[in-house]
């Protein structure tokens, strides 16, 4: 019996050594007590161990291994740009070649579980000056437009592996600051976090070639591209602030997926956060803060297709959301609100959804549709409200929808939504309300069904006040609507009109006043007017009322 029981024991025991690894106790390496050099320390630690880099300039490049740690001596106290302990531990890649085999290799290369925290990258390849200075002046316009994954030597590479870079300061580097790229069969699933990138004559961070890295919290600025800049990658991006950099705050590109979530992107020399080239670039942007960007908050072009969702775009120099070139984005519930053009703006091609977002206090119009070939537009259920010029302009080329959206503008002379020649527009359950010349004034083709016009005020002398306004030779057809406190529900001079089963109330005059009709279609009928002055009559045809000698 208890020969039975030892060997049972020894079997139990041999089975514990055969599945569970041995664990071994980690050291701590010091440098430059223990080793001259940090790719020394490096060269002789083991998976788990700790190299410590005293305060100084280290002009090397450097090689991780896998499972260390390469961190700088001190604790968690702030500096001018990053901890204190970053900015006095410096690899310095000052007269380290980037020719020949090393022509891709960066400054720092990482490795599988090997964690960087807490240094001061600088120096290797060529940082231009003058060319970022003139770059900058012209808003990266004549950039070479180039895959940000065009070969170079980062400070901080990470290829195909999991690995951590925090708290570093990256900074001068003739090409990306950080960068981070997938390989065959790898993700590289880096975590980058709370590094401040600058002066870069790439991206401040890049993440390339099916990258699915975790960049949060990291602080990009003057960087010659953009601060964080896709291609072809779907990292997680998430808190991180973004200014002042040549092209977009966040610039998404070439089939990237990112989610980027949570950023605040200002005063780039271009968008907030930029997406492009291709339909297969599909990011989530959502519950961003983007701001005084010199051209778009968020921007779209070249058929990307974006889920734009829940972002704060606001002072920017152009629209709040802008969508050119194709694109297809998909934009719900943004606020947009004192940008220096529209809200949100569309020109060139461009295919958008637009849902529940809403849209005030812009310098012009609070959606936009700039002239096109053949762009097209579905609008539900937006607010668009006192907006400077009109709340929606449409021009030439579109062919927009318009359901169950608030359409108002308290003041001002210019129409509360204007639908140019050559665009056509299709409204359904909208509300129309405020003051103005018109509500909507046509040249092109409008479809109004069961829309409610509320005029501010009714207005019986001076300027046009009127529900729709056509003129000549537009298309215009009203169906079931309500409108009350208009001078006019129409006037139409020299237009195609269907005016049927529509209800006005308090107008003056006339309800429908039409000068010169053109066509074969004009159908006014099965319209209904409560009381009001007791001269108003249903309709003027050619100035005067039908029956009328």
């Amino acid at each position: 019996m208890n020969e039975t029981r030892t060997t049972w024991r020894a079997i139990r025991v041999l089975l514990a050594w055969t599945l569970f690894p041995m664990v071994t106790n980690a050291a701590t390496l010091y440098v430059p007590r223990d080793h001259a050099t940090v790719q020394a320390a490096i060269d002789a630690s083991q998976p788990s161990d700790t190299i410590i880099v005293a305060p100084g300039t280290y002009g090397e490049r450097i090689h991780l291994k896998e499972g260390i740690t390469l961190r700088s001596a001190g604790d968690e106290q702030r500096g001018e740009l990053g901890l204190q302990r970053a900015e006095a531990t410096i690899i310095d890649g000052a007269g380290i070649e980037v020719v020949g085999a090393h022509q891709t290799t960066a400054l720092v290369t990482m490795a599988e579980g090997a964690t960087i925290d807490g240094f001061t990258v600088t120096g290797l390849g060529k940082y231009d000056e003058a060319m970022w200075r003139k770059h900058r002046a012209t808003h990266g316009d004549e950039q070479p437009h180039e895959d940000i994954g065009a070969p170079g030597a980062a400070g901080i590479g990470s290829l195909g592996v999991a690995c951590t870079i925090s708290n570093n300061i990256v900074h001068h580097i003739g090409y990306t600051g950080i960068a981070l790229q997938g390989a065959k069969g790898k993700t590289g699933a880096a975590h980058v976090v709370r590094n401040v990138c600058y002066r870069n004559m790439g991206g401040g961070v890049g993440a390339m070639h099916g990258s699915q890295a975790l960049i949060e919290e990291n602080v990009c600025f003057e960087n010659f591209y953009a601060g964080i800049g896709h291609e072809n990658a779907s990292p997680t991006v998430i808190n991180n602030t973004c200014y002042q950099n040549i092209r977009a705050g966040i610039g998404i590109s070439e089939g990237a997926c990112p989610v980027v979530r949570g950023n605040k992107c200002y005063q780039n020399r271009r968008a907030g956060i930029g997406t492009r080239t291709g339909a297969e670039t599909r990011p989530l942007i959502e519950a961003n803060e983007c701001y005084e960007n010199d051209m778009a908050g968020i921007g779209t072009d070249e058929h990307a297709a974006p889920l734009i969702r829940a972002n704060r775009c606001y002072k920017n120099k152009r629209a709040g959301i802008g969508s050119s070139g194709g694109a297809a984005p998909t934009i719900v519930g943004n606020e947009c609100f004192e940008n220096g053009q529209s809200g949100i703006g569309q020109e060139g091609e461009a295919t958008v959804v637009l849902v529940g977002n809403n849209c005030h206090h812009n310098a012009s119009a609070g959606l936009g549709f700039g002239d096109c070939t053949a762009g097209q537009a579905t609008v539900l259920d937006n607010r668009i409200v006192d907006n400077a010029t009109v709340a929606v302009g449409i021009h030439a080329g579109w062919k927009v929808t318009l359901a169950g959206n608030e359409l108002v503008r308290q003041h001002g002379m210019p129409p509360i939504v204007m639908v140019f020649a050559g665009a056509e527009a299709k409204l359904t359950d909208n509300t129309i309300r405020g003051a103005g010349v018109a509500g909507i004034r046509v040249a092109g083709i409008l479809r109004a069904e069961n829309n409610r016009f509320v005029g501010e005020q009714l207005r019986r002398v001076g300027p046009p006040n009127v529900a729709v306004w056509a003129l000549p030779g537009a298309d215009v057809e009203l169906i079931a609507n309500q409108f009350d406190s208009w001078r006019h529900a129409l006037q139409a001079t020299e237009a195609r009109v269907r005016a049927v089963n529509n209800t006005v109330a308090n107008f003056h005059r006339a309800a429908f006043v039409i000068e010169r009709p053109v066509g074969d279609r004009l159908l006014v009928e099965g319209n209904q007017f409560p009381a009001s002055e007791i001269d108003a009559v249903p309709m003027l045809l050619d100035g005067r009322a039908p029956g009328m000698p």
